[in-house]
């Protein structure tokens, strides 16, 4: 089998085990139960996707090993080996291009044939779970817009929903990209609602549980005591403080399964990806997630690992613009300060980017956010750094004890703005059973 039908198979393969195809057959189908595919990795390194960009925003290419420097939590870590890769899909990448138009043409009986290889795969992931109705109508409208330009003819492109109710399947069917996005409706069935009382995020419940602080844990117990009029605020405190608690520890419960089905299903994609041919490049539409739990970083890491192993960019988008922490006359005063509780929702509006910050750095993307032109978002997003270090740490020295590990990297050069991958999860070993 020639490279280019070994292509064709795996592209096939990823649509029936993810997406429904637009360009598979029924034999191809057929051909492919036999031939599951299996991405490795190897626990003993780490690959960290470096983009340098000059004062004009371009992406530098010339730089060496000795160039960069690595620091893990802090100290020195040595490169143990060091590539570039160019991201511009090229026939080198792609394998030779067995159609062209010097082939006869099929009988009428024929089955269809499948369409040549696509240069540049892109999938539009929204984040359908946490995206609010006004955010994600606006999304909408500035990606069915970003599709008459962003697609060449040899590309290919989906659009999925987190909650995967929405999955157009790989197509070159601009029309049918745009009723996908158009199709898309919030469906967060672990939102709270703003009827909620009190009405506690995943956020506040893990700084109110994990990290016992006492402002959340103030402004929970005010919620509880501004919704029920009749709870006395001195002798009904204990009261509004078993509520409170027992509040956050739901949301806690709630807000750890959400963002394990949201990491689940973007850990899917990447997965399947990672098989297929050309350039290939995951935007991610979102509000933004928390990732605080030990098995959320850990599966956020694996993540990026697998991106920065096969060459699949993820660039992400914070939907929600340019936003305020601001009060409204909703928020009540009488316990927490205006300034202290305006830090804390900062605080927490702030920290729910960190994941894709972290997604996109990690993986040699764009992290579009702190503004309201999503077009222009969208238009940066689907242009991948045509250059990206690869370095390669080795963790052989590295205690695996399940903790998570800073990485800053350091670039030799005046002039230049560098992004990287921020960290990773050393997990511990699996138990042998006996």
């Amino acid at each position: 089998m020639n490279v280019s039908m070994q292509l064709r198979l795996v592209l096939v393969l990823w649509c029936l085990a993810f997406f429904p195809c637009t360009h598979c057959t029924a034999q191809q189908a057929k051909e492919s139960e036999a031939a599951p595919f299996k991405i490795e990795t190897n626990v003993n390194r780490v690959l960290v996707p470096v983009v340098v960009r000059d004062k004009q925003g371009r992406a530098v290419g010339d730089l060496k090993k000795e160039d960069f420097q690595v620091f893990d939590n802090d100290k020195p870590h040595p490169v143990s080996a060091f590539m570039v890769l160019k991201r511009r899909a090229t026939e080198s990448n792609m394998g030779s291009n067995t159609e062209s138009a010097a082939q006869p043409p099929a009988a009428a009986n024929a089955a269809p044939q499948p369409s040549i290889l696509p240069q540049r795969i892109t999938v539009f992931l929204f984040d359908d779970m946490h995206l609010n109705f006004e955010d994600l109508a606006y999304a909408k409208k500035a990606g069915v817009r970003a599709l008459a330009g962003a697609l060449a003819d040899s590309d290919m492109a989906a659009v999925v929903a987190i909650s995967r109710r929405t999955n157009s399947g790989l197509t070159r069917d601009r029309a049918k990209l745009q009723d996908a996005i158009m199709n898309l409706e919030p469906g967060g069935l672990n939102r709270s609602a703003s009827s909620d009382c009190p009405n506690i995020d995943y956020y506040q419940a893990d700084q109110m549980v994990n990290k016992h602080d006492s402002a959340a844990t103030a402004d929970a117990i005010a919620q509880v005591l501004n919704c029920d009029p009749g709870l006395d605020p001195k002798s009904d405190l204990p009261v509004a403080e078993r509520l409170a608690d027992a509040a956050a520890r739901r949301a806690l419960t709630i807000g750890y399964q959400d963002v394990r089905g949201a990491l689940a299903t973007l850990g899917e994609i990447v997965r399947r990806m990672a098989a297929l041919p050309g350039q290939r490049t995951l935007i991610l539409v979102s509000p933004g997630f928390l990732s605080v739990e030990p098995d959320a970083l850990a599966a956020e890491s694996r993540i990026i690992g697998f991106a920065a192993q096969s060459n699949v960019t993820i660039s992400t988008m914070d939907a929600r613009g340019l936003y305020t922490t601001s009060m409204t006359a909703s928020d009540d005063m009488h316990v927490i300060p205006a300034a202290k509780k305006s830090e804390f929702r900062g605080s927490a509006m702030k920290a729910v980017e960190n994941v894709m910050a972290e997604l996109a750095d990690g993986t040699g993307g764009t992290f579009f956010h702190n503004s309201n032109d999503l077009d222009a978002g969208f238009k940066s997003l689907t242009e991948a750094p045509e250059n990206v270090y690869l370095l390669e740490l080795s963790l052989d020295n590295v205690k695996p004890n399940g903790s998570y590990h800073r990485l800053k990297v350091q670039v030799d050069r005046d002039g230049v703005q560098s992004q990287a991958r921020r960290g990773y999860f050393m997990p511990k070993p699996e138990k042998t059973k006996k």
